[in-house]
């Protein structure tokens, strides 16, 4: 089973819309979002084609292959305008592996979850692809407003391995699992 991994949206339409042609090129049988869809946050700039209904009706079109955890900007009229669920966190077992996905505001390098294999967030805005006692602690970057001169970014969960890839289709780092 392919992924898609998602995180920090945080409203942009335009890279709402990058959304599509990644999942053309891409063909994900799962799209898991790590939150912070909609709202772009006190302390962030206003993303580009900023247009939470426009991002939601992007979303809503893929919600019979999403999963989506909440982020610390989500709010309950967030869950109101979208036609999936959001989860405080989701695990799943991928080629026998415990995988732990969240927002990342609770749980991330500094913050491991017990009984896990693989730690899969966002929240930092800065992805990458790291170990931590054991643990593989991946973060998604942020697809709308990559902070700390990273780029724009989202994940791939194929088979046994994990490619952050920047929206022009660019691997920028991989590892096995």
């Amino acid at each position: 089973m392919k992924y898609l991994v998602i995180s920090d949206i945080h409203g942009s339409g335009y890279y709402a819309n990058k959304i599509n042609e990644i999942y053309e090129k891409e063909k994900p049988d799962k799209i898991i979002l790590l939150g912070d869809l909609y709202y772009h946050g006190p302390r962030n700039r206003l993303t580009d084609g900023y247009n939470p209904m426009e991002v939601a009706k992007i979303l809503n079109k893929y919600k019979d292959i999403i999963l989506c955890t909440r982020g610390n900007c989500d709010a309950e009229v967030d869950e109101m305008i979208s036609e999936f669920k959001f989860e405080e966190s989701i695990q799943l077992n991928i080629e026998g592996k415990r995988f732990f996905f969240t927002h990342g505001h609770k749980y991330n390098i500094d913050n491991i979850p017990k009984n896990i294999d693989i730690l899969v967030y966002g929240h930092f805005h800065t992805g990458y692809i790291k170990e931590k006692d054991g643990i593989l602690c991946i973060n998604a970057g942020s697809i709308s407003l990559p902070k700390n001169n990273t780029p724009n970014s989202y994940l791939i969960i194929d088979n046994n391995k994990i490619i952050l890839k920047d929206v022009e289709n660019n691997i920028i780092d991989e590892k096995e699992f």
